[in-house]
């Protein structure tokens, strides 16, 4: 099990609900599910390899989860609820109070914001692009927790720009939405593939060919 342990998580483990109910094993399993889930994914971990990698019997792990899929969501539901909602928009405050003389500014603080974030919290967000297509209940707790939140005050920039003449105006919902479709596309595969020791991938030219796609698509450029 790795020495390391992301920012969430130990926000988590620092929180009373969780003090008074995580034991240090619990903990250790949590941690071994997060290496195992991000690195293999839902359906090709197992419980025997997680509890190797924690260091306890398997057995321990069904005393605290009921199933492997109970445990994938003691990860990510507190994950989205406590933490990660709260940390998109803490992180991505500054990004969404700023005034950008442009689109095309406001696009590249969302892809730098969102790179730093990653880095920050790689596992646990490998692990949300893994499953949530797989698992309704994560796509609803995504929606309302995270997405929902971030989507409305995005707009409210578009909208500025629209209401000075600076954008085309069509629903400011659609300009979010393809704009945060092109930036996390290239942000996933920049993570999957981009940093792989022998990847082609020439990350500025990746950059600028995904803010020019956007603004081309709104007309801007």
């Amino acid at each position: 099990m790795s020495n390391t342990m992301e920012e969430w998580m130990e926000e988590l483990l620092k929180s009373d609900a969780a003090n008074d109910k995580m034991t240090e094993k619990q903990t250790r399993i949590l941690q071994s599910a997060i290496e195992v889930f991000a690195e293999k994914g839902y359906a090709a971990s197992s419980t025997s390899e997680i509890a190797q990698r924690a260091g306890v019997a398997e057995g321990t792990i069904f005393r605290h989860y009921k199933t492997k899929k109970d445990l994938l969501f003691s990860i990510v539901a507190p994950a989205m609820t406590k933490l990660i909602a709260p940390f998109v928009l803490r992180g991505f405050s500054k990004v969404l109070d700023t005034e950008y003389d442009s689109y095309e500014d406001v696009l590249r603080a969302m892809i730098e914001n969102r790179i730093d974030f990653l880095k920050k919290h790689r596992n646990v967000l490998k692990i949300l692009l893994q499953e949530i297509p797989f698992h309704p209940e994560m796509q609803e707790r995504f929606q309302k927790d995270v997405l929902g939140k971030v989507l409305e005050r995005l707009q409210r920039i578009v909208s500025k720009f629209q209401a000075k003449g600076q954008m085309v105006e069509i629903p400011s919902y659609t300009v979010v939405r393809l704009s945060i479709s092109a930036i996390m596309g290239y942000i996933a595969v920049r993570t999957v593939y981009g940093e792989q020791e022998n990847a082609v991938w020439d990350d500025d030219r990746e950059r600028e060919e995904t803010i020019a796609f956007v603004l081309r698509g709104l007309g801007l450029k």
